[in-house]
C-alpha cells in the first residue's frame, strides 16, 4: 500500500498551477526593492530575529515558476494524479563538535519533541492538512568544521557524505549555522540537479528545549520544511506583483518579528486582510505562529506532485 493519498480529480491542481503562469513576473529591480533583502541567503545578520537563509533570489522564484508551470501543464497532459498527503520518511543528521547539547549533541527526546511538532504543524485541528513525518533514522557525527560551516563551504561535503532517501524523504541536519541564521532548505525544484543538497539545516539550540528563545519550541523546522514543500515567505515580494504565490494570505509588505497582532503593512482595497504573523512562513515567535493557510496546503500539494512523489 502506497504511503501517500491522492486526487483523483486532477483540475484543481492545475488551475492553481496555470494561474500562477498567467500571472506577470515582477522585475527584478522591483522584487529586489520589495524584499529589503530579507530571505535572500546573504550575510545580512538580523539581530533579535529570526532569519532564514534560504535562498529567495528573484530570478530564482522566477525560473521555479516558470518551470512549474511548464511541468503542470505536461503532468495534466499524462492525467497524472495529485498526491495530497501521506507520511514522508525523515532521517535526522546530528553535527556536533563534542558530547553534550551545548557543543550541538542534541538529545533523543528533543529529536523525537521535534517530530512531535512537525506532525502537529502539517496535520492536526488547526492544519488538517494529511501530512505526517515518520523518523527512520538518527546519526550523529562529530566534526568541528561542518558543525560551524554547515551554512558555508561545508555544506555540500556535509550533505554528500550524509545525505539518505529520495526526493520524497526529507533529509534534517542541525548544526551551528553561521551569521545568525535559524535555518535554511532546499526548494523542490532544485532537487533534480543536486539530489545530494537536498533538505534542510536548522541551528541545533532552535528545536524543543534548546536555548534560541524565542526560536525554541521547534517552528524554525516547520518554517523550513514549508520552503522543502514549495512555500515561500508570506512577505515575499512585499506589497507589489505575486507575493508569496498563494492567494489566501494576505499581502505583507515586511518579515514580522515578535507578535505584533493587528499589523497591517499593505493598506488599501487591493489588500485585504491584516499581515499573516500567525503563519508559520513569517518571522514572529515561535508562540506567535501556528497555522499555514488552505492555499499553502493546495500549493504544497502541488509542488509535492510535481518535484518530489516518485523522484
Amino acid at each position: 500500500m502506497t504511503k501517500f493519498r491522492f486526487f483523483a480529480a486532477i483540475s484543481g491542481f492545475f488551475a492553481i498551477a496555470f494561474a500562477f503562469s498567467a500571472l506577470n513576473f515582477i522585475s527584478n529591480a522591483q522584487q529586489l526593492k520589495a524584499d529589503q533583502n530579507f530571505g535572500t541567503k546573504s550575510p545580512l545578520i538580523i539581530k533579535d530575529g529570526r532569519f532564514c537563509g534560504t535562498d529567495h533570489n528573484p530570478e530564482k522564484i522566477s525560473r521555479i515558476e516558470s518551470d512549474f508551470a511548464a511541468r503542470a501543464e505536461q503532468l495534466k497532459a499524462e492525467a497524472s494524479p495529485e498526491v495530497v498527503g501521506g507520511t514522508i520518511d525523515v532521517y535526522f543528521h546530528v553535527i556536533n563538535k563534542g558530547d553534550g547539547v551545548s557543543n550541538g549533541d542534541i538529545t533523543t527526546k528533543m529529536i523525537n519533541n521535534q517530530m512531535a511538532v512537525l506532525n502537529d504543524a502539517f496535520n492536526s485541528r488547526e492544519n488538517p492538512w494529511g501530512w505526517s513525518f515518520n523518523l527512520v533514522a538518527v546519526d550523529r557525527t562529530t566534526n568541528v568544521v561542518w558543525y560551524d560551516d554547515c551554512y558555508g563551504s561545508s555544506e555540500s561535503a556535509m550533505k554528500s557524505a550524509l545525505h539518505q532517501g529520495t526526493a520524497d524523504d526529507l533529509n534534517i541536519y542541525t548544526c551551528n549555522p553561521s551569521n545568525g541564521i535559524l535555518g535554511y532548505a532546499t526548494f523542490p525544484s532544485g532537487y533534480k540537479s543536486a539530489p545530494d543538497r537536498d533538505g534542510i539545516v536548522l541551528l541545533y539550540s532552535s528545536l524543543p528545549g534548546g536555548t534560541a528563545a524565542p526560536y525554541n519550541l521547534g517552528d524554525t523546522a516547520t518554517h523550513e520544511v514549508g520552503h522543502w514543500m514549495g512555500l515561500y515567505h508570506t512577505f515575499q515580494g512585499g506589497c507589489n506583483g505575486n507575493g508569496d504565490y498563494v492567494e489566501d494570505t494576505p499581502a505583507e509588505k515586511s518579515p514580522a518579528f515578535g507578535c505584533p497582532q493587528d499589523r497591517d503593512t499593505c493598506v488599501g482595497s487591493r489588500f485585504p486582510g491584516i499581515d499573516p504573523i500567525e503563519n508559520f512562513m513569517d518571522y514572529t515567535d515561535d508562540a506567535c505562529m501556528y497555522l499555514f493557510s488552505t492555499g499553502q496546503d493546495s500549493r504544497m500539494d502541488s509542488m509535492f506532485t510535481t518535484y518530489r512523489y516518485n523522484k
